[in-house]
């Protein structure tokens, strides 16, 4: 005698919802990710002939036209650059930076940041924006 289960398990699996949260989660960290870089700080940053692409660093340091430093848009002074950078570079992988220098900007301002990157043998980036 023949005994039939009466719950028998569906073995067919559809991948529609799980392919919409995939497509959503795409969507939403590329925008997050694109919107993540932008500085509060307005800066003139000056044109550039060729921009490549590059890789973005962890820290940002800012030098609006009359002589104010930000790290990661945060006011510091000049006093406290250095050992600002130098604490949040600690223990990084990429011991880089990116300057935002506006247009405008003395160039003993970006010179002294570009010394302290020298210093400590930081890895710099100067950001510019492409030649229209």
């Amino acid at each position: 005698m023949k005994i039939q289960r009466r719950n028998k398990a569906n073995p067919e699996f559809s991948l529609a919802a799980m392919t919409d949260v995939i497509l959503l989660m795409l969507i939403f960290f590329m925008i997050t990710s694109s919107a993540a870089n932008q500085s509060a700080i307005d800066v003139k940053l000056p044109k550039a002939g060729a921009v490549e692409d590059n890789i973005p660093n962890p820290l940002t340091v800012s030098i609006k036209p009359d002589g104010s430093y930000f790290v990661d848009d945060n006011p510091v002074t000049r006093e406290q650059l250095e050992s600002i950078i130098v604490s949040k570079l600690t223990g990084q992988t990429n011991k880089s930076f990116t300057i935002r220098a506006d247009e405008n900007t003395m160039h003993k301002d970006v010179v002294f940041v570009m010394e302290i990157a020298e210093k400590n043998k930081f890895n710099i980036a100067i950001a510019t924006v492409k030649d229209k």
